[in-house]
């Protein structure tokens, strides 16, 4: 096996075990278009009092939602139209 086909060989296997990390840091952009996520609350409802956020590790950090699989980036003062209360 010569170099040049050894190091392709190496990269595309490199960029196939990236693939599942890329995945897991993205966020939910369609899902957060058709539910209008936004940052803001709307009035007392935030993601923060909703029956689908799941906290982050303190109440300052990000968390995610049920309805965004995979998204963990939501943020407790945002606000979607599937907002339900605690």
């Amino acid at each position: 096996m010569d170099k040049s086909r050894r190091n392709i060989l190496k990269f595309g296997g490199l960029s196939l075990a990236m693939i599942p990390v890329v995945a897991f840091a993205a966020k939910n952009d369609g899902m957060r278009t058709s539910t209008k996520y936004k940052e803001t609350p709307e009035g007392d409802k935030s993601c923060a009092n909703c029956a689908q956020f799941v906290p982050g590790k303190t109440p300052k950090d990000l968390g995610g939602c049920k309805a965004y699989a995979g998204d963990t980036e939501v943020s407790p003062t945002g606000y979607c139209i599937i907002w339900a209360k605690k």
